[in-house]
């Protein structure tokens, strides 16, 4: 893992302040579209333009992309602005039609990092093109494996300028999040290899507008390299993702409240805001799943009423009760907290019941 971190060249960002921001809409879907949305996206914040070109839908008869010609785009508004222009690349047929149209960084999507074999193919047609740089978000499930052999697999092929986005996981609990944060995670990537760049994707991990400017600060906090944040010039009617993008002009503002957080004089300080942060995150996680628990028992009500079932059953009570002591005392954690949180949530579960009775 330190032979890893070391191979990592970071001079594609370190020549910019930080934070480096990626900025442009999820979708290309015209040429004016394109061009629009760049040209009122500020050079003096944003260093680069990102636009989906290939949309991988979970089913089939989805807008999947302009395809190439919207790479032709991407190369008029490097021309016309200066920015660099970054895509998301799926298949070694993707990689040789953004290179040969000058595209300066390509992205590899959550999908394709959870495969082992489109990352491979990806790489082995990435060989050779050492000064490409290489961005890879997390798999959709929380799998530090799949993350780290997806960079092991481009260094293998001599790919050296890399770097993680970061854009949330998916969870099968309710959520605020369109995706986990997962800082912990994330975290715990970066312990592991501090000198590989990541950048924060807090339009995917929202889903909305609303919470973009939270999760970029927390990013902030937690000393992320850049950005990526979607944007379009009339987001209400974009084909892809509309709630999650905001036009140039709102991220600007967005930007300017962003770099005018004050940095912590002390370490101690920024210590302990973070294990606040994610301290919010468990809290949230654990009121998920209560709603969760909550909404099973409404339905455990229902069926006991038509089947004509007590509601307290002591037998299944005490099992519980046995089997969530011994699970949480090799947990290290204390009886007596265990049974004043379960005694409650029996106490709410009999009450819901009643209430359906």
């Amino acid at each position: 893992m330190e032979k890893l971190s070391n191979s990592i060249d970071r001079s594609w960002i370190d020549q910019w302040s930080l934070p480096f921001i990626i900025s442009g809409p999820c979708s290309a879907e015209s040429e004016q579209q394109i061009l629009e949305t760049a040209n009122r996206l500020n050079s003096s914040y944003i260093k680069v333009f990102r636009a989906g070109i290939w949309k991988p839908r979970t089913k089939p008869n989805n807008f999947e992309g302009i395809g190439k010609k919207g790479l032709e785009w991407l190369h008029k508004v490097k021309k016309s602005t200066g920015l660099m222009v970054a895509t998301e690349i799926a298949n070694a047929e993707h990689v040789k039609l953004a290179i040969d149209f000058g595209i300066d960084i390509l992205w590899i999507g959550a999908r394709s990092t959870a495969s082992p074999f489109t990352i491979q193919e990806i790489a082995d047609a990435l060989e050779g093109e050492n000064n490409k740089i290489i961005l890879v978000k997390n798999p959709i499930h929380p799998d530090l494996e799949l993350w780290t052999g997806a960079l092991e697999r481009l260094l293998g092929k001599g790919i050296r300028k890399l770097g993680v986005i970061h854009r949330g996981f998916y969870t099968y609990k309710n959520s605020k999040y369109r995706n986990q944060p997962n800082w912990n995670l994330v975290l715990n990537f970066r312990s592991l290899f501090p000198r590989i760049p990541i950048i924060c994707d807090p339009s995917h991990i929202c889903g909305n507008k609303e919470g973009i400017l939270d999760i970029a600060k927390k990013a902030y906090h937690f000393q992320y390299e850049g950005l990526m944040i979607e944007s379009h010039c009339d987001p209400d009617h974009a084909w892809s993702d509309p709630k999650q993008q905001i036009t140039p002009e709102n991220l600007l503002e967005m930007l300017k409240k962003l770099t005018c957080i004050e940095k912590y004089d002390q370490k101690s300080k920024r210590y302990l805001d973070s294990f606040r942060i994610l301290i919010d995150e468990l809290d949230e996680n654990i009121i998920s799943l209560l709603a969760e628990r909550m909404n099973i028992s409404k339905k455990l009500g229902a069926l006991k009423k038509s089947s004509d079932i007590a509601i307290l059953q002591p037998n299944r009570w005490k099992n519980i009760m046995n089997k969530s002591m011994n699970f949480g005392k090799n947990l290290g954690i204390s009886e007596e907290l265990l049974e004043g949180i379960f005694k409650l949530l029996h106490q709410e579960s009999i009450k819901i019941q009643n209430q359906i009775r």
